[in-house]
């Protein structure tokens, strides 16, 4: 019992009564402040009692005055949660945590399995470069060909389309031949 009477501003790390703890520093029992959440010491603050029936600790005058007018404590800007909102006061010591980077993870893409993929990528650019230029030689090589093919067919037999088909605009059916409902 005197071991517990001692003890309440020690917190148990009385150096007179036990050997137990070897620090012999004193731990005075704080409290903190439910609005801005500063130490509130022991012979000072006020402790209200909620509606709910939670005990609050409150450090002032101000506090007190600001809880009863339902302040928020993120509002003000001398809180705590103030500071911790818009990311005050932190040191310099607590770096970013790294992301950690997935390796990349190749893929066979639809008409090229991953075999394709990794020889094409391991040929020297030299070889594309020349790969590329025959395929395109051989698409106009195509093309003029197609032309020529269609020329001598495509002459004929536009004439008679054209005839025949005549695009009319909509709106030519006279005055009375608008369309729509009669009224």
């Amino acid at each position: 019992t005197h071991l517990q009477r001692h003890c309440l501003f020690y917190r148990n790390d009385c150096v007179e009564c036990c050997d137990q703890h070897p620090t012999g520093k004193m731990v005075i029992n704080t409290e903190l402040c439910a609005l801005s959440e500063y130490r509130i010491y022991p012979g000072n603050g006020k402790l209200m009692i909620r509606r709910d029936g939670k005990p609050i600790w409150l450090g002032s005058s101000k506090t007190h005055s600001l809880t009863l007018q339902r302040k928020k404590a993120a509002k003000l800007v001398w809180t705590q949660a103030w500071r911790r909102l818009h990311k005050k006061g932190i040191t310099e010591t607590t770096t970013k945590k790294r992301t950690r980077r997935t390796g990349k993870v190749q893929r066979a893409v639809v008409g090229a399995s991953l075999e394709d993929i990794k020889k094409k990528a391991a040929q020297k650019s030299e070889l594309r470069t020349a790969a590329r230029e025959a395929a395109l030689k051989e698409l106009k090589e195509r093309k003029t060909a197609n032309k020529a093919k269609s020329g001598t067919k495509g002459k004929g037999g536009k004439s008679k389309t054209g005839q025949a088909y005549q695009k009319v605009p909509k709106h030519m059916g006279g005055k009375g031949n608008r369309g729509g409902t009669q009224r």
